[in-house]
């Protein structure tokens, strides 16, 4: 199980693997010595030598002793750093993709297939760089540097021997074939499983609300079944690859052990001769068996690497060198496709002034989102230019565009940490004044001097607090940033009243000074705006004013009062009074 891209990549740690090989070798070499010192000492024996003569034997063995043992601890420890240095290099390498990949997600991965790659993944290849391609270099090489010790000694065995150890390769190329597919399916079932787990854990709320707990109960039962039936695979696979390769390897070197036997009875070979290539029989087979039994440890590395390989390879958004020097925002002729069959943008052209609020609206699937995409760097248009200050944005540096830019959406992730923590991300040196500054213009400051001050914990996911004041410390945090530019994403969808009024407030107080491009459902919000874009199937219908745009009677219009008539609706159901079920049915 050799792959030229997993070795690619280890990058410099290759180094690594030479010293382990020939470290390996060395120890080979201090086992020889021992058996050639046996057999020595055997010749002596048979020759009746005086017995000052065994000291020669017994100091060269004793050389060969410390050789191997030095080479044995060696051989340990330098596996120990290959292994470490390289599960480091990967999650370095892991850890800086997804920061390239910045604002976009790791397309085809979910968070748990993510996390069990980046880990245990990585965990898997560690064994399979540190234990098993040092065995596998290793196992190639030393067969061939047996044989021509051994072939002075006798041609005849030392063929026979050298013949036998290919069979073990063709056994284990044998087993492959079925190993991969059996290996692809178990990190498939594995990364599954830790999918439907995360998945079950984070809606368990939901599924004792419908009652649907036992149900997903049984699902996860069953995913676990069928891992542990793939598991069980992977268990009946080693088992017989090891007992494929046990055979040839005993059967080889019981070949290479007969036939010194029968070159000794036959007078080819003298008894120390005989006694040397039976001792070193077993040393023929000895590393590849040991490659063998690692070979699950690779098909399980090598499994794992495809998927880390995929995510090192995955697409980054491209960027430049340039600085930006005006936060003016512009599409130009812009079209986008996800899938390159259907256009998600076609032919957008929109430009938003350094102060004031620009407003995207129309119907869901309309390409709202695919342009804050655009504006945010995450994607890429196939057509067209997405321009800052009249500059391609991909010209300029990543963190030039991002010093300018902030964006608020309904989903924007508040920390597992205190109030402070999350507004030092923000900014580095804010003050306290400037963080209970923005708590004041978003009305969380009572709240958050009530409930511990700046030293509040947030929980995961922002549970201890309310959706709405959620958003407003969301607002609180991007408000100390201080960007030429926020793009406000759907941040009043599913929160209260009051704090919809509260963020819609601070919008338009922020577009005096600064470029706010305000995404929206509820039309209501972009009435302030000083340019609406209204857009239909990806394309870019109207745009204007809000007066201009109800003047035209056109898309917009309708929708607004549409949405305007639902409400209204609403209001007035909401203002009835209300009748008992008893007269509902009646």
């Amino acid at each position: 199980m050799f792959d030229k891209e997993l070795i690619k990549l280890i990058g410099g740690n290759r180094k690594y693997v030479i010293y382990v090989v020939l470290l390996m070798i060395l120890g080979m070499l201090g086992n020889i010595g021992i058996t050639a010192s046996i057999c020595w000492a055997v010749y002596l024996l048979i020759e009746g030598a005086e017995a000052l003569t065994y000291i020669y034997p017994a100091i060269c063995a004793v050389v060969a002793i410390i050789v191997r043992y030095a080479a044995s601890r060696c051989t340990g420890d330098l596996k120990d750093v290959l292994g470490r240095r390289v599960k480091k290099d990967l999650r370095e390498r892991t850890y800086d993709k997804i920061l390239k990949l910045g604002v976009r997600s790791t397309d085809g991965m979910s968070m748990a297939g993510l996390t069990q790659v980046s880990m245990e993944g990585i965990e898997q290849l560690d064994l399979y760089y540190s234990a098993y391609l040092p065995q596998f270099f290793y196992s190639m090489i030393a067969p061939l540097i047996l044989f021509f010790i051994c072939v002075g000694i006798d041609w005849r065995t030392s063929l026979v021997l050298l013949a036998c150890v290919p069979l073990i390769p063709v056994s284990i190329v044998a087993v492959s074939k079925y190993a991969k597919k059996v290996f692809a399916k178990y990190w498939g079932k594995y990364t599954s499983m830790g999918d439907g787990f995360l998945d079950s854990v984070q809606g368990l709320k939901e599924l004792k609300i419908f009652d649907a707990d036992d149900a997903r109960h049984k699902k996860m039962n069953e995913n676990a079944e069928e891992f542990r039936k793939i598991t069980m695979k992977v268990l009946v696979m080693q088992l017989a690859s090891t007992t494929i390769m046990d055979l040839v390897a005993f059967g080889g070197a019981g070949a290479g052990i007969a036939l010194s036997v029968v070159g000794l009875m036959n007078g080819w070979l003298q008894p120390a001769a005989a006694l040397f290539l039976i001792l070193v029989a077993v040393e023929f087979f000895l590393p590849l068996r040991s490659l063998g039994s690692a070979f699950h440890v690779a098909m399980n590395g090598a499994s794992a690497g495809k998927k880390i390989i995929a995510l090192l390879a995955s697409e980054e958004p491209v960027w430049g060198e340039s600085e930006l020097k005006c936060a003016r925002l512009a599409l130009e002729n812009v079209t986008f496709s996800y899938d390159g069959k259907r256009d998600a943008l076609k032919n957008v052209t929109m430009n938003f002034p350094q102060r004031g609020m620009t407003a995207i609206v129309g119907r869901s699937g309309c390409g709202k989102s695919t342009v804050v995409n655009m504006l945010t760097g995450a994607r890429r248009p196939n057509e067209g230019n997405v321009l800052a200050g009249g500059d391609d944005i991909k010209t300029l540096s990543r963190q030039s565009y991002y010093s300018h830019i902030a964006s608020v959406s309904y989903n924007t992730y508040i920390f597992n940490d205190t109030v402070r923590a999350n507004f030092e991300l923000a900014k580095k040196d804010v003050s306290d004044g400037e963080i209970w500054s923005a708590l004041d213009k978003v009305n969380l400051s009572d709240f958050i001097r009530e409930n511990g001050g700046l030293e509040k914990v947030i929980t995961e996911d922002a549970n201890n607090v309310s959706g709405g004041q959620k958003q407003r410390l969301a607002l609180a945090v991007n408000l100390v940033a201080d960007k030429d530019v926020y793009i406000f994403d759907e941040a009043t969808s599913n929160i209260d009243i009051e704090s919809e009024a509260v963020i819609m407030k601070n919008v338009v107080e922020m577009s005096r000074e600064k470029s706010v491009i305000v995404i929206s459902h509820r039309l209501e919000n972009v009435v302030p705006a000083d340019n609406i874009y209204y857009m239909e199937n990806g394309e870019v219908r109207e745009s204007g004013t809000h007066a201009s745009l109800m003047e035209r009677g056109g898309g917009y219009a309708k929708l607004y009062a549409a949405q305007k008539e639902l409400e209204e609706g609403y209001k007035s159901c909401a203002g009835a009074p209300l009748k008992t079920a008893a007269e509902v049915r009646a």
